[in-house]
């Protein structure tokens, strides 16, 4: 089991394919120190005329990183969105890690920041990409994180789902989520969905407990890990939390 969690944590084999650039939409590619090749988009927003500001998409361990940005594009149609798939799932080339994750999250902030130059940057986080964000919130500066379904240790998480086995000594990817929140004033907002099956309740309450600067904070009644997506409750939140941000 020990072996295989890469496979699990990163399912790199099970997550579709990217279809077509959507119209518009500006491909993105970065290198990375260490060879790696990361592929992404610009997404410009609806609105000839835009406030410029910056969504940063980190999507899920499943996503590809066309789908957050599409589907970020569709909740903030009035801003530009820049996503990319992580390193490991293609197009992006290497191998997924925790560790490499984390170091890439920078690089692609640099990259969008400079190409957008906004006014506002608000990075935003699903399941597993809500842990990247929480380090980025302590790498770069920020104006607000959007964190879905998010955990304060991804170890913690992985512990609950095997209480009975001693994962700690053998984790090999480990996001601290919480210490990078409770050192920071970025401001946070928080979604959890009350039937979460994959992150329990009690570790995204660690996080919300320790996040200095905590302005918004959302439980989504009824909805589960994956399904909160689609929920129009949840997709009208994320409008008012971003507005919240941005004040």
């Amino acid at each position: 089991m020990f072996d295989l969690q890469t496979h699990f944590i990163f399912p790199t084999h099970a997550v579709p394919r990217a279809g077509p650039l959507p119209r518009g939409a500006q491909q993105l590619g970065l290198e990375t120190p260490d060879g790696a090749t990361l592929r992404g988009l610009l997404l410009p927003p609806d609105d000839p005329q835009p406030t410029r500001t910056l969504v940063l998409g980190f999507g899920g361990n499943a996503w590809n990183g066309q789908d957050v940005g599409e589907y970020l594009h569709e909740l903030y149609p009035d801003a530009f969105v820049v996503a990319f798939h992580y390193r490991g799932y293609t197009p992006s080339t290497g191998s997924a890690s925790a560790e490499k994750l984390l170091a890439d999250a920078p690089l692609v902030y640099d990259l969008a920041v400079a190409k957008v130059k906004p006014q506002s940057t608000i990075a935003v986080g699903f399941s597993i990409g809500s842990g990247i964000v929480a380090r980025l919130s302590a790498e770069r500066p920020l104006d607000g994180v959007i964190l879905i379904t998010p955990f304060d240790s991804l170890k913690a998480v992985a512990q609950s789902m095997y209480p009975w086995v001693p994962i700690g000594p053998f984790f090999d990817h480990e996001i601290e989520a919480a210490t990078a929140l409770e050192k920071g004033k970025v401001p946070v907002a928080i979604f959890a969905a009350e039937r979460d099956e994959i992150v329990p309740a009690e570790r995204t309450a660690a996080l919300r407990e320790r996040a200095a600067n905590l302005v918004f904070d959302r439980t989504i009644p009824r909805a589960g890990h994956n399904t909160i997506y689609a929920r129009s409750d949840f997709q009208l939140a994320m409008r008012e939390a971003l507005d919240r941000l941005k004040l």
